[in-house]
């Protein structure tokens, strides 16, 4: 069949999305751990970004990036798991053509986007080790608002790339996708054509969105570290460090699934190692953020206790 657009040769009008398990009691047990995790998400994601706009003290560019990070995370999942939540006490588990088209555009976008946020968050980090004295001059608010919006463009940009891409080869049936969401490498394994030339989009794509960012960030830490390396006291390393051990692991736990997702040939791709990786960034990740910043963070703390207070005076 030739590669024509989509409008004219897909017939299918659905999708149905399989999801974890067929077996009912399973899913009663998924709907409950994944909604808990939901919620927490949302509370944990919604608290920073309230504590960085209420609180004075995290008006700097850290938390101007923390916010925007948390803001993504809240929408990423949001954009996956109140469908997968309904799907799973549900029988009826389809998503329309338009609506999975929808879907894989934001969830891309908002995926994109956080991978660059991820490399200003080190250059915001980088600044403010090597150049302290620097640091209000260097990471000014115009450069925080621009890498912000430079960074959505690009989620824009290229996750529209990636959608016109797949849902321009013809989709004729079967239309069940063995996913709990519209996931890329998941639907293209329904097309009625040749997607070699998706795997290598998907690729290209994939190396400028992913390692590029990454080296960016390894590049940042690579100077950051020989700069602790020249701090004398151990205290003093430990306090530097410790600014930058947080962001590590939520690059760590984001990035590398997703590069495992997105850069390999889809004929070497099992749906449930995907969809275990899609839970981990996706979700896990998302639910994971706030832990990690807030445990490891003395301001935010700080900032958590002055609102609790606050609270409690208004009453």
């Amino acid at each position: 069949m030739q590669r024509q657009g989509w409008r004219n040769y897909s017939s299918v009008t659905e999708f149905i999305l399989l999801g974890f398990s067929r077996n009912p009691q399973t899913n009663w047990i998924l709907f409950f751990l994944f909604l808990f995790i939901y919620s927490f998400t949302v509370l944990g994601n919604g608290l920073i970004v309230t504590l960085i706009r209420i609180d004075a003290c995290l008006h700097t560019p850290m938390y101007f990036f923390l916010s925007i990070l948390s803001l993504l995370d809240l929408s990423y999942a949001t954009t996956t798991v109140p469908q997968m939540l309904i799907h799973l006490v549900s029988t009826r588990k389809t998503i329309s053509y338009i609506g999975c088209v929808i879907q894989m555009y934001i969830f891309l976008t908002l995926g994109i986007t956080e991978t660059w946020i991820f490399a200003a968050m080190a250059y915001d980090r980088y600044i403010a080790i090597c150049y302290p004295l620097h640091y209000g001059v260097k990471m000014s608010q115009t450069l925080c608002v621009l890498l912000v919006v430079s960074s959505a463009l690009c989620g824009l940009i290229c996750a529209l790339v990636y959608t016109v891409f797949a849902m321009n080869l013809p989709y004729c049936g079967p239309n069940e996708i063995n996913h709990f969401f519209c996931e890329i490498p998941a639907v293209l394994k329904l097309a009625c054509a040749d997607t070699s030339l998706n795997d290598q989009v998907d690729f290209i794509l994939g190396f400028i969105l992913l390692l590029i960012p990454l080296s960016l960030i390894l590049a940042s830490y690579i100077r950051i570290f020989m700069a602790i390396l020249r701090i004398r006291s151990t205290q003093g390393r430990i306090k530097a460090f410790s600014t930058c051990a947080s962001h590590i692991t939520v690059v760590t736990m984001f990035c590398i699934p997703c590069m495992i997702m997105y850069m390999r040939p889809g004929s070497e791709a099992s749906p449930e190692d995907d969809k275990k990786l899609a839970l981990f960034y996706n979700v896990i990740s998302a639910f994971l953020n706030p832990i990690i910043y807030s445990l490891r963070n003395k301001d935010v703390k700080k900032a958590f206790l002055k609102f609790i207070r606050m609270g409690e005076d208004t009453q």
